[in-house]
Parts: C-alpha cells; sequence; structure tokens
C-alpha cells in the first residue's frame, strides 16, 4: 500500500464560526493541521486586538485535550480601519488584516467600500510586516458573477500593488487563470491559497443535473479551463507563491438547502486527503509536502511544524453528515462519497 509521510500541514485559510459552533468543527481541523489563519468575519466581526485575544481564548478553550493545535489571528478591515490600530495589531502578535469587499460573501456587510482611501493603513502594513488577506472581487452589481475575480485584480489588485509595491499580499481563495498568472507574474511578496473544491470541482458540478447546494461558495466555481490553470500553478515552476487555504465554512444544512442557500463548503473532516488527490492526479504527490506544509509557514515567516502525518492510498467513505450547533448537521464536501486517501491517524 502507498504511504506518504509529510510534516504536518497548516491551514492558512479557515472559518471556526464561534460558540457552539467552534466547537463542533475545530476539532477537525486541530486533528489534521498544526496551525490555522483564522478568519474574522464573525457576528459582529473581529475588529480590535482585544476582539482578536478574546477570540483566540475561546479557540484555545474549545480544543481537544492535549491538542498543539495554534490558531493565528486576523482583524477584519474596515473603512475605519487606522494606521496606529495596523501597529497596535503587530505588536499583539495578529498576523494579518483581512480584506473583504463590502457584500462580496457571508458576513462581508461590514467590508471596505474604497479600499484606495486606505492606503495610509496599506503603507503601514508593508512598514511592520502585517500581512494582507484580500478576498479578490469586485461586487458591482453590474458585474457577472464568474469574472468578479478578473475585474478586480485590473481594477483594485494591481492599482494597490503599484502604490504599496512593499505590500506582503495573500490572493485568497483564487478561483481563476487570471489569479494564477498574477500571483505567478509579482514579486515575492505576494502569494495566494487554494482551496480543495476550486482544484477539484468546476461549475459544471454546482449546475449540472440540478443546483448542488453544498457545492455553492464563494469566489464561485468557475470553468474546468481555471480549474486546469490552478492546478497547474500549485504543480508548476512556481509552486511556491502558493499554499493550503481550505476556505473550510461551515453552514447549517438547513441553510444551505433552502430557497436562499448561503456561501461555503465545510472540508475541514478531510481536507489533506481531498488536496492528496488533487496532487495525486496530477503526477504530483512529491510537491504536495511544500504546497500543504512549507510555502504557507515560509511566507508568513513561520518555523516548519515539528510534527508528521501519514497519508495511505487507500479508500474512504466520507461520512454525509456530522453533528453541528443547535440539534443541526453539516454536510462535509464529498460527504456520502469516497476520497482515494486516508490520514494514518495513532488513535
Amino acid at each position: 500500500m502507498q504511504t506518504l509521510t509529510i510534516i504536518q500541514p497548516d491551514d492558512m485559510h479557515l472559518h471556526l464560526r464561534d460558540g457552539d459552533a467552534l466547537k463542533a468543527v475545530l476539532p477537525f481541523t486541530a486533528r489534521q493541521m498544526g496551525r490555522a489563519v483564522i478568519m474574522p468575519n464573525l457576528k459582529p466581526p473581529v475588529v480590535t486586538v482585544a476582539d482578536a485575544q478574546a477570540y483566540k481564548q475561546r479557540i484555545l478553550a474549545a480544543l481537544p485535550e492535549g491538542s498543539s493545535f495554534e490558531p493565528l489571528m486576523t482583524l477584519y478591515l474596515t473603512d475605519k480601519t487606522t494606521p496606529q490600530l495596523v501597529r497596535e495589531a503587530k505588536a499583539a502578535g495578529i498576523v494579518a488584516f483581512k480584506l473583504y469587499p463590502a457584500g462580496a460573501t457571508t458576513n462581508s456587510d461590514s467590508g471596505v467600500t474604497d479600499l484606495f482611501k486606505l492606503i495610509p493603513v496599506l503603507e503601514t502594513m508593508a512598514q511592520e510586516g502585517v500581512l494582507f488577506l484580500v478576498h479578490g472581487e469586485v461586487t458591482d452589481p453590474d458585474i457577472d458573477i464568474f469574472d468578479r475575480e478578473a475585474v478586480f485584480i485590473e481594477r483594485v489588485m494591481k492599482p494597490v500593488l503599484a502604490q504599496v509595491p512593499g505590500l506582503k499580499v495573500v490572493f485568497e481563495h483564487i478561483t481563476t487563470a487570471d489569479a494564477a498568472q498574477l500571483v505567478s507574474e509579482a514579486g515575492d511578496n505576494v502569494a495566494a491559497t487554494v482551496t480543495p473544491q476550486h482544484l477539484l470541482l468546476n461549475r459544471n458540478d454546482l449546475l449540472v443535473g440540478g443546483v448542488r447546494p453544498h457545492h455553492y461558495c464563494l469566489p464561485v466555481l468557475k470553468r474546468e479551463s481555471h480549474r486546469l490553470a490552478l492546478v497547474a500553478a500549485v504543480t508548476g515552476e512556481k509552486a511556491h507563491k502558493f499554499f493550503l487555504g481550505t476556505d473550510s465554512a461551515p453552514h447549517a444544512r438547513s441553510a444551505k438547502e433552502n430557497a436562499c442557500g448561503c456561501a461555503g463548503m465545510f472540508s475541514a473532516a478531510t481536507a489533506i486527503e481531498l488536496y492528496a488527490e488533487v496532487f495525486d492526479e496530477a503526477g504530483a504527490l512529491d510537491k504536495l509536502e511544500a504546497f500543504a506544509s512549507q510555502n504557507g509557514a515560509r511566507f508568513y515567516g513561520l518555523p516548519e511544524n515539528p510534527r508528521t502525518l501519514t497519508l495511505l492510498k487507500q479508500t474512504q467513505l466520507v461520512v454525509p453528515k456530522v453533528p453541528f450547533a443547535d440539534n443541526e448537521v453539516l454536510v462535509p464536501m464529498c460527504g456520502g462519497e469516497s476520497v482515494a486517501w486516508t490520514v494514518q491517524y495513532s488513535d
């Protein structure tokens, strides 16, 4: 049986929610990942150092006994964010600010309405070495939803990089060939996270044969040519600029399976197995460790995790549902289906 042992991965883009929802989903990530960059789009959002510190304590309190998992905290960028707050965040060990264009995705109503008014804030991030995490979509109602990322690159990303050339940017959950090209051609201060769904699925998986609400995420799945471009990017010549970020986003099944189903896919239950499937199919298993365990740590200036994780080339059936908050259930990505790899846990 084929086995693959890698340095324990990090999830550089994760939604944990809060309260009972946090307690339900955190063990999945804590079992696989050494660290995770925690998204700040709670209700209300995590906008101050005190907010982030309190949220971190709630995460640590919810960890399974004996876990060494480390949450890496971020703040939600708003129109009111100041350079002083950036300096305070740096001093407190907060690793990044997250840009949500207002209205772009779940819990983004408090997001930024005009990023160019925050250039002094971005300049302070560059000076302090605080990372800038970007949900890269425009939200203009006249822009087709499948074009939002490409338009954002031209209207926002390229001008901002030109104005603040020292800014360290992670283009989050990229979905297009356009984004892969931008990151590949940019300087070493620009990198990207890529999700399992955008590497494994295309928009046919969302829409053909009936709408599949559990495949609805934002940014939305794109056409097959874009999926192939992402696979080529994470396995290609500039692969060091791309790293694991699941964007795992738990929503109750009732919130997904209704007339206005919410965006987000819960992939934390089998995250590394899904990525292994991508790299295996691409004939690039030798590059999985760098993508999952080294590239992100290096970009964030962190040491590699001291533990390892072993994968077996052994089919497993993903559970069709897992318990969630308020007596609800979650449907995991590929729930009820088989994946080709299994993690060999010691327990």
